[in-house]
């Protein structure tokens, strides 16, 4: 009997051996997955993580403005920029379109968005709202919220907390079960609540103070292991870290409100929004780059561009006015195509900061004074050799000397030169060495063989039920669902009231807070009218025919987007506000309150989803005859433009309305909106490669205006094939012949030179030199010209080394262009400048 029991204890001795074995071996395992979670604190130089004092270079990339199927190569795009991490907007009103249906799906799919992210190992910025602004619908609030009763916006309101937490809480939780913030071992460092409060807390006075301080501490609860941040919001409550957002945050920022935050620029504008009716607005590479190098000069640590990636406000998402093109002049534009010298000059901008880490996270700061224009700051980390010094010129027109530890330096004009050791200049921030590029809107052969359009025009309604006195508030008319609201009313005309005097003319006066208006009186169209993004009111006002009688009116109210700032949100109005008829015998005639007004909500269109295929059926389509009126839906079928480049509607001939490709919105568009110039402000309208299928692709478009030509749409495909280069032989050389060992700035090649040099994307060569010359050319990428000098050899120099090649890279001097040792024009400063072809190897 005891045998067996031996035999048990002696299993039972193995089994603990075994679990201890097993307790210990998971405890290792468990050690080293924690050490993959990473504390995230800050003092008054940076951000720290892990442990670790970082310099942060961050962009914006908002998820929902482009596709999954972008995300990756933009995403490895801003790596290779010198970007370490990426910030985005959470979209409340895409995630919860309807309340208490969150959707995270699609190009909502923030988790995916941010893991691919964390694949390229950088970290995240999460700006949670609830309100962003961004130039998106209704700031980023679902339209629901409107009519919670008893709510206001962003302030110490019950009804608005609520739903806030409830987002709040909803977004937060779903990142924690994912383990994506930094304390999980995921890429979340910080986090953003609220958005710009300053510009509207004193119109909420203390209620807005209330407010503010419940948001910090709502977020500061949860207790996820993350700094948060209020950006644009200098009074900021402990322990939320106030940022700036503008173009110059190293002179207009007051700096952090407690010694032991950080200076954080969370919003550095790359260039404007655009909306319908502007003239072209750029901000240059120059002006950035000298910002961002003044900001980290004095004490700043991280500095986001926004945007990095505008990407294209798809379907009706854009805020009032905005165009479907956002921040195409960003880094990375519309199609997410390198722009550059944008991209490329920040990202040596991003090196040679790197090359003054040390020091700038670690050394003790220090200020000189020379001139009036001219500025020195460096940094020493104390009983070391490094140092980092920023050698500034602020005299816009001319270049200046500074001498700094008994070395000369020239300054180009506005610009700051970094010499990450005191001493070497690795970078000046008006001195462009990376290539340019010219984009290219090719028309599509295959796209655009031989296609026919098919037409339904909306029935134009007459009498409309409803019992309204006045015409219905247009907002809260459409409810979001449509840009369009209808309003009718009758009403009759005596012999007696109609003008007496022969030829005077009676005429419709129609008051609208905006956006847009179409008219109708007895069934003739008036026409149209429509305000502007800075004046959204208008007056339209025509001539008309009364008859003795009963008269009919009709108006289309046309929405834009909703607005997205300013105080008291939830109280904004607009539509027609103001009806009356002019030059009666009887006098003014306002039908505002005297009438009965009828509405319809969208277009019959809509309605029956016509835009898909599914729906085309539900109506009847005529052949298009070359005319048409307003309010008519057009269909035809395109094969896919040929090549894997990004793709673009270009919408000649066309008024305004809306754009569908195999059911998917592409956004608004605007034609007729022209800008001071006389032109359009948006003509390519981007549709993503992933919209489309090879062949039999259903474009529907509704126009809004009549007497359009469609046959004159057609569609192209988008490159930067034209790439150029233009060097000063004065620049500095790049800074990638240079790294850090310790504390030395060490050349990485023998020969530190001045170089220019031209790259093709993807695996295209360089099949044709379109322009060199090295002298004094003027103009700019796809538009230069010869100036008054020029070395005859400069074409067939660049042929000799660039032709046939994917990448090539030329010497600027003179012993390279100036072969037979003449010079025309001995006394002027020499510039390359260099246009080429980039095309695929025809054997490809």
């Amino acid at each position: 009997m005891r045998k067996p029991s031996l035999d048990r204890w002696v299993l039972a001795a193995f089994l603990v051996v075994l679990l201890s074995s097993s307790c210990a071996f998971a405890s290792k395992k468990e050690v080293k997955k924690k050490t993959n979670n990473k504390e995230v604190t800050y003092d008054g130089t940076s951000l720290i993580i892990d442990g670790k004092r970082e310099l942060l270079y961050s962009g914006s990339i908002h998820y929902p403005r482009s596709t999954p199927e972008m995300w990756p190569s933009i995403i490895e795009r801003a790596k290779q920029g010198g970007l370490n991490t990426i910030q985005t907007y959470v979209f409340w009103n895409v995630h919860e379109l309807e309340q208490g249906k969150f959707n995270f799906s699609g190009r909502t799919d923030l988790v995916k968005f941010i893991k691919l992210i964390e694949k390229n190992g950088m970290y995240v910025t999460l700006r949670l709202g609830p309100f962003i602004q961004a130039e998106w619908t209704h700031g980023g609030l679902p339209y629901w919220l409107r009519e919670v009763p008893g709510i206001f916006f962003r302030t110490d309101n019950k009804e608005f907390k609520e739903h806030t937490e409830r987002y709040v809480r909803t977004v937060l939780d779903k990142m924690k079960e994912e383990k994506l913030f930094a304390s999980q071992g995921g890429p979340i460092i910080l986090g953003q609540i609220e958005n710009e409060y300053s510009a509207v807390q004193r119109a909420y006075k203390q209620d807005g103070i209330n407010y503010i301080k419940w948001a910090s501490k709502l977020v500061d609860s949860m207790k996820l292991g993350i700094p948060w941040v209020m950006c644009k919001h200098n009074d900021a409550p402990d322990p939320m870290i106030n940022a700036c957002n503008g173009r110059h945050c190293g002179d207009t920022f007051p700096g952090p409100n407690k010694e032991n935050k950080p200076s954080l620029w969370t919003e550095n504008w790359t260039t404007q929004f655009r909306v319908f009716g502007d003239s072209p607005v750029k901000r240059s590479v120059e002006d950035i780059a000298f910002s961002v190098a003044r900001f980290f000069s004095k004490n700043g640590t991280h500095v986001n561009y926004y945007m990095y990636h505008g990407g294209t406000n798809f379907g009706r998402n854009g805020a009032h006015y905005v165009t479907t093109r956002y921040y195409d002049d960003a880094p990375l534009d519309e199609y997410g195509l390198e722009r550059e010298p944008k991209y490329g000059h920040l990202k040596h901008l991003h090196n040679a900061l790197n090359l003054c880490k040390k020091p700038l996270l670690w050394g003790q700061p220090r200020t000189e004074k020379p001139g009036k224009d001219t500025e020195i700051r460096y940094y020493e980390e104390p009983g070391t050799k490094s140092c980092a010094a920023f050698l500034a010129n602020n005299n816009t027109e001319a270049a200046e000397t500074i001498k700094f530890r008994g070395k000369e330096y020239v300054i180009a004009p506005r610009s700051i030169s970094i010499l990450p050791d005191c001493k070497t200049v690795v970078y000046n921030t008006a001195q462009i060495v990376s290539h340019h590029t010219s984009r290219n809107f090719m028309k599509s052969k295959k796209a655009n063989k031989k296609f026919d359009f098919n037409v339904f025009t909306e029935p134009l309604p007459n009498k409309l039920k409803g019992d309204s006195y006045i015409p219905v508030e247009l907002y809260g008319l459409t409810k979001d669902k449509t840009d369009y609201g209808w309003y009718t009313t009758s009403f009759k005309i005596n012999k007696n009231q109609l003008p007496k005097k022969k030829g005077a003319k009676t005429t419709v006066r129609i008051a609208s807070l905006g956006h847009a208006l179409h008219a109708w009186f007895n069934g003739e169209y008036l026409g149209n009218g429509h305000g502007s993004h800075d004046e959204k009111s208008f007056v339209f006002q025509e001539p008309v025919t009364l008859k003795e009688g009963e008269n009919h009116l009709v108006m289309l109210g046309v929405l834009t987007g909703f607005p997205d700032s300013g105080a008291f949100l939830e109280h904004r109005y607009t539509g027609p506000r103001s009806v009356s008829i002019l030059g009666l015998s009887s006098g003014v005639l306002d039908l505002t309150e005297s009438s009965k007004w009828g509405n319809k909500v969208g277009m019959e269109g809509e309605r029956l989803g016509i835009h898909t295929e599914e729906g085309l059926k539900k109506v009847k389509w005529q052949k298009f005859t070359g005319k048409a009126p307003g309010l008519t839906w057009y269909q035809t079928y395109f094969d896919a433009p040929e090549s894997e480049s990004a793709a673009a509607v270009r919408m000649s001939g066309m008024g305004k309305g809306l754009i569908w490709v195999n059911g998917e919105g592409v956004g608004r568009y605007w034609m007729s909106f022209l800008n001071p110039l006389g032109q359009s402000t948006q003509i390519e309208y981007h549709i993503p490669r992933s919209f489309l299928k090879p062949k039999k692709n259903l474009l529907v478009i509704f126009e809004e205006e009549p007497n359009v030509k469609p046959e004159i749409i057609d569609f192209v495909i988008v490159n930067r094939d034209t790439v150029c280069s233009y060097v000063g032989e004065d620049y500095t050389p790049s800074v990638r012949h240079w790294t850090r060992k310790q504390d030395q700035v060490q050349a990485i090649t023998d020969n530190v030179s001045l170089t220019a040099t031209l790259k093709c994307s993807g695996n295209k060569k360089i099949s044709e030199v379109e322009f060199a010359s090295f002298g004094n050319p003027i103009g700019t990428c796809g538009n230069f010209t010869l100036g008054t000098c020029n070395a005859p050899v400069s074409k067939q120099v660049i042929e000799k080394h660039c032709l046939g090649k994917g990448e090539c890279v030329i010497p600027v001097n003179k012993s390279t262009f100036q072969q037979d040792k003449k010079d025309s024009c001995k006394n002027v400063v020499k510039t390359l400048a260099v246009q080429v072809k980039c095309a695929r190897d025809k054997k490809n």
